[in-house]
């Protein structure tokens, strides 16, 4: 005969994290702790789970000096970057505003460069960019999302939308460009190198969609809108860069 639901203390107790000999990451902010985690990370020696803790624990130790950063390179682009200037013009002729009150700098917990919400504005994860150039591209991929919103009036839970500004926002901000291929993320494709860039970015964007079902779903939907995105290069007369 089946046993009845279980007493509170019949209850197992929740599985404790990985021990270090598990992951080879060893927890401590002191300096020789953090050194020898950096040197079991050069040398090889953290497993997957190891080495997202490194990632998290280094970002959490370093938040403020990342977001200080992230808003000097911020506020250096909103200057003098000429994509971000150009975004920042068409966006403003649309009656939207963007500039450092809304463009906010801070710590993520997940993989992600930042996104764009209507309510606030643009997040930019300071803990992943790695460099000036890095936040101008990720910066300029979420105004045109911003552009796209208020030129085209997208609908969020809209995955045909949501697949269109994304191939947009790829071809349009320069994220796709050769060398950012090549020396970043290793793709040596010579031929169709861009838009190939595009189309997965786009999916991989698209597949985190919460009313997305699967990364096949993602495919179709990119699929049916992309020849009619990536062609539409407003608010410049061609990509960029």
């Amino acid at each position: 005969m089946a046993e009845e639901n279980p007493k509170p203390n019949d209850i197992s107790p929740a599985p404790s994290p990985p021990s270090p000999q598990e992951t080879g990451y060893i927890k401590g902010d002191d300096g020789y702790t953090r050194w020898r985690n950096t040197f079991a990370l050069l040398m090889g020696r953290l497993t997957p789970a190891g080495k997202e803790q490194y990632r998290l624990d280094r970002d959490r130790l370093f938040e403020k000096e990342d977001c200080r950063r992230c808003e000097k390179h911020r506020d250096y682009l909103l200057n003098y970057s000429p994509i971000i200037r150009f975004m920042s013009s068409k966006i403003s002729q649309l009656n939207g505003d963007l500039d450092a009150s809304n463009i906010r700098c801070q710590r993520c917990t997940f993989r992600h460069g930042g996104g764009f919400s209507p309510d606030i504005g643009i997040k930019i994860c300071a803990n992943e960019m790695r460099n000036r150039g890095h936040l101008e591209d990720t910066l300029a991929h979420e105004m045109i999302h911003a552009y796209d919103y208020l030129r085209f009036k997208v609908e969020w839970t809209n995955l045909r939308h949501a697949a269109c500004t994304e191939i947009r926002a790829s071809n349009l901000s320069g994220e796709c460009r050769l060398m950012r291929e090549w020396v970043t993320r290793g793709q040596w494709r010579l031929t169709q190198q861009h838009q190939e860039c595009v189309r997965r970015r786009a999916i991989i964007s698209v597949t985190n969609h919460a009313l997305c079902g699967d990364k096949k779903m993602a495919e179709k939907v990119v699929g049916e809108v992309f020849e009619s995105c990536f062609a539409d290069t407003r608010p410049f007369d061609e990509i960029y860069r």
